[in-house]
């Protein structure tokens, strides 16, 4: 969408949203859920699966459902070495195995890494299995599910599965693995019996669901889409004025731009950067923090264009976030066109938590072009339209009364939507399905015996 059409469409449209929603109705609490969490990432890591997955646990812990969670060693951030191998917090057991370091970065390197972890996590089901009745697998690592299909099989343990980025249609459509190889057949089956022998598959988007109906029309009564979160009570706004961290890079008086989390294959760097050249001249300012595999291909290019507008951070630690999240008058988050409906960006929710307006890089037919419009918390730009984005963020320069509305707007739509709380609620109703599900098929094998 243009600019002015934008402008026509958005900024005399009121800013009241309800607060209250279909998700907000208390559930039961499930005394009767003991809990298995099985993902790669866990804080102190970095990676947003594992802070998203601790927030969970935290609130299906205070909710009355007995968990323990299965992870690694840090290997996501490298600035945190080790973590506790066995820890309770807030009495939920955390248990950490060692971790692999090889060919950091490199896909081949993930892979090999996320195989490992994989044999730990299933050398762990064998010793754990009887303390729960069931397991939440994700997708960190992408084939981590088996581990469910495999301890429903040995042990009858009833299975959800989270599915975070959707395996291997990104590696296809990354040029990484070709359609017709064996291991995208292979992986394919795979991910059908996986899914068919599940008790729920949870997926982040509604695109996400119709690709995997789209592989496993059996499954669709099973997907329940489950948007990501964030913790408004944790990222607050705080004036420039008073951020010690815009204060510490030099932020406080230049429009800044905020690209903060990973820069990977799956994410659209160049049109931010087509933006950043029309601006090179005018007192704005990208701020980029995180790591991926783009991140030192942008880096490379700044230096080639000689852009003297970009600053290039590392991951902040979680006490950090509020802090620089807040630093910005603008928050950017893109999806890449090739691998459109097949990842969720999670930053697009810490974003609205800040309470700034947000700018969103995505496809035409992207869910997320839907929840910015129902949010009036900002616009969003077609992949490639660098003019427009420009364009967007001079215009949010010259007025920013109405950058400050945008704020203000998608933070509230947040607290109604998207909030720990909320959405732990929609996984308790899930958790609780399955549980009673597989019991009733139990009590029904027995009686046909």
């Amino acid at each position: 969408m243009r600019l002015n059409e934008w402008i026509n469409k958005k900024i005399v449209q009121s800013i009241s949203i309800p607060i209250e929603n279909q998700y907000t109705t208390p559930v039961k609490t499930p005394k009767f859920i003991k809990l298995c969490v099985v993902n790669q990432f866990f804080p102190p890591d970095y990676a947003p699966t594992g802070q998203l997955i601790e927030e969970l646990v935290k609130q299906l812990g205070q909710q009355g459902v007995n968990i323990e969670v299965f992870t690694s060693q840090p290997g996501y951030a490298f600035q945190s070495q080790t973590a506790q191998g066995l820890e309770w917090v807030d009495r939920i057991r955390i248990q950490r195995s060692r971790t692999a370091q090889m060919w950091p970065g490199r896909i081949r390197g993930k892979a090999v890494n996320g195989v490992l972890y994989t044999l730990r996590a299933l050398l762990h089901m064998f010793r754990a299995w009887r303390r729960n009745n069931i397991l939440l697998v994700t997708t960190a690592p992408p084939f981590l599910p088996v581990i469910g299909y495999l301890a429903y099989l040995l042990f009858r343990l009833p299975y959800v599965c989270i599915v975070y980025d959707l395996y291997p249609d990104i590696a296809i459509a990354l040029g990484v693995v070709s359609q017709s190889s064996w291991l995208a057949r292979l992986w394919h089956e795979v991910n059908k019996r996986v899914w068919l022998n599940s008790q729920g598959v949870v997926v982040l988007s509604p695109a996400m669901k119709e690709r995997i109906v789209t592989h496993c029309p059996e499954v669709a009564d099973k997907v329940s889409v489950i948007h990501s979160w964030a913790n408004p009570d944790a990222i607050v706004p705080i004036p420039k004025e008073e951020n010690w961290f815009a204060h510490e890079y030099g932020l406080v008086n230049k429009f800044t731009v905020l690209y903060s989390g990973n820069m990977g294959r799956c994410h659209d760097i160049e049109t931010m950067l087509e933006a950043a050249k029309q601006l090179q001249d005018e007192p704005i300012q990208f701020v980029c923090i995180g790591g991926g595999a783009k991140r030192k291909e942008l880096i490379n290019k700044v230096n080639q264009l000689g852009l003297n507008n970009f600053t290039f951070l590392p991951y902040q630690d979680k006490e950090v976030l509020p802090y620089s999240l807040t630093a910005c008058d603008l928050s950017l988050v893109s999806v890449d066109t090739t691998t459109e409906g097949l990842v969720a960006p999670s930053k697009f929710y810490s974003a609205l938590a800040s309470g700034r307006p947000i700018a969103v890089i995505c496809s035409q037919s992207s869910y997320l072009k839907e929840l910015v419009a129902d949010a009036n918390c900002g616009s969003t730009f077609d992949n490639g339209d660098g003019e427009g984005l420009a364009q967007f963020i001079r215009f949010l320069r010259r007025d920013p009364q109405i950058g400050e509305r945008m704020g203000k707007a998608g933070r509230q739509y947040l607290r109604s939507h998207f909030t720990p709380k909320v959405i732990s609620q929609q996984y308790l109703r899930v958790l609780q399905q399955a549980v009673s599900s597989e019991q009733v098929m139990k009590v029904s094998e027995g009686n046909v015996k």
